[in-house]
């Protein structure tokens, strides 16, 4: 790694949305150097970080958020802390929540603790969810959640991100922390693990299977582009206040039907492939954030607010990269 200005750790950079992270801050960042943390369970994906490690501003370090030894010196090392490390998954959640609580949680109370007690002073960025707010009524569209609104999450990922979300709010109420949370809406973009609705659909019309849609599809949810979620990321480092919490949305939303059927008029497929299943439990009708405080206080515009655009390059990446999406569909 070269000797660059400023050195920006960064977890869970083998995901969807940190390796997309970690490519944007070496393409627009010439003077920092990232060091990308990751465990590499399931949802690390060597492949997201294919060819990085010929940067010489790139390191990658295997470890895992709960062992705050090997997690020490890169800290120290550290002037701005990015946490994006998680368990993600609702149905993982639901199926068993104690691996959300121990990674989600504690995890990111060492990483607090550890950026607090080193020595210097960093900035730390926690990205949480808008899932933490709960959800909306599909009879009042006006509604939109702002930072303000209380934290209600309804399924066990959720708690546990609302519950981090509250010890990063905590260290810096406590101790002066220099903390920054970033609320962010539904991600779409290339790399994204197949578990989730946009590449698993893709996959499964890619190979003739039937998507599985919960119960009547109409649950309504709020996107933005990979993209665009990256540059109000660094949009926060640049310019948020300490303390500052902050929703990241491109105002998209769509019901996961009309997702649904938008993917199957773009791969030429046909409706009798929708496969209703029965209703996840517990499961949100509608997400929607206002992120007008991000655009007024930190200068911030989404580039791919275009949601037939963003889609559209979603599927294309996806297309493109073939043997990514076999790959990381195979079973483990």
């Amino acid at each position: 790694m070269s000797d660059a200005t400023h050195t920006w750790l960064v977890t869970g950079g083998a995901g969807f949305i940190a390796s997309n992270l970690i490519r944007h801050i070496l393409a627009t960042r010439p003077d920092v150097s990232v060091i990308n943390l990751d465990a590499l369970t399931y949802a690390g994906n060597p492949d997201n970080i294919a060819g990085l490690a010929a940067n010489p501003r790139y390191q990658f370090v295997h470890a895992d958020i709960r062992d705050a030894q090997a997690v020490h010196p890169h800290m120290e090392r550290a002037s701005v802390v990015l946490h994006l490390a998680a368990e993600s998954c609702v149905d993982r959640s639901i199926a068993d929540p104690q691996p959300f609580i121990s990674t989600n949680i504690l995890g990111t109370q060492i990483l607090l603790d550890l950026a607090r007690l080193c020595p210097g002073q960093r900035r730390f960025v926690y990205v949480s969810t808008d899932e933490v707010y709960g959800h909306l009524p599909l009879d009042r569209p006006e509604l939109s959640f702002a930072e303000t609104d209380p934290l209600r999450p309804r399924s066990p990922y959720a708690a546990s991100k609302a519950s981090a979300d509250l010890l990063a709010q905590a260290s810096h109420e406590t101790f002066g922390q220099d903390v920054v949370i970033a609320r962010c809406a539904n991600n779409l973009g290339p790399r994204q693990h197949p578990e989730k609705l946009i590449p698993r659909f893709i996959a499964n019309l890619l190979r003739n299977k039937p998507v599985p849609l919960y119960g009547d599809g109409l649950h309504v949810r709020d996107w933005i582009h990979v993209d665009d979620t990256c540059s109000a990321l660094l949009a926060l480092i640049d310019r948020a206040p300490p303390g500052g919490v902050y929703n990241v949305s491109a105002s998209n939303e769509i019901s996961n039907l009309d997702l649904t059927h938008a993917l199957l008029q773009a791969l030429g497929k046909g409706e009798s492939l929708i496969e209703h299943v029965a209703e996840r439990p517990g499961h949100d009708r509608r997400y929607a954030v206002n992120a007008s405080k991000l655009r007024r206080e930190c200068a911030w515009e989404p580039t791919r607010s275009d949601w037939p655009g963003a889609l559209e390059h979603t599927v294309e990446w996806y297309l493109a990269n073939p043997g990514w999406l076999e790959r990381a569909a195979a079973p483990s």
